[in-house]
């Protein structure tokens, strides 16, 4: 018997960005409020990209951010309105599995204190 599928208890959230400093801010940012539990930053990684008719390639820093499904379009409105890039990468990935503990630290990091 097929059963409706839940909302995934977290979501990992992708951004990218050109420099550490402008990472550690969006980082910071999120984190200080709530929005997500924790971000980390990888970095350099080489993006490959269309832009204004042109194949682009640059040095990123991209950040992971681990949140709730509740939390998302609010990050995703933090991140808009902090990143400096015309169209920022934003994407989700749900987490289909994970450790109970885990997914319950992100969820109580994320609620309003």
């Amino acid at each position: 018997m097929d059963r409706p599928l839940a909302s995934p208890p977290l979501l990992a959230v992708l951004t990218t960005t050109d420099s550490a400093d402008k990472a550690r801010e969006l980082a910071r940012g999120a984190v200080e409020a709530r929005l997500a539990a924790c971000a980390q930053i990888t970095a350099p990684v080489t993006s490959v990209y269309h832009w204004q008719n042109a194949i682009e390639t640059a040095e990123e820093w991209q950040i992971l951010f681990k949140t709730t499904p509740d939390c998302y379009d609010a990050l995703e409105a933090h991140l808009t309105a902090a990143h400096d890039y015309d169209t920022p990468e934003i994407i989700a990935t749900p987490v289909v599995r994970g450790s109970a503990a885990y997914a319950a630290w992100v969820r109580a990091e994320t609620a309003a204190p």
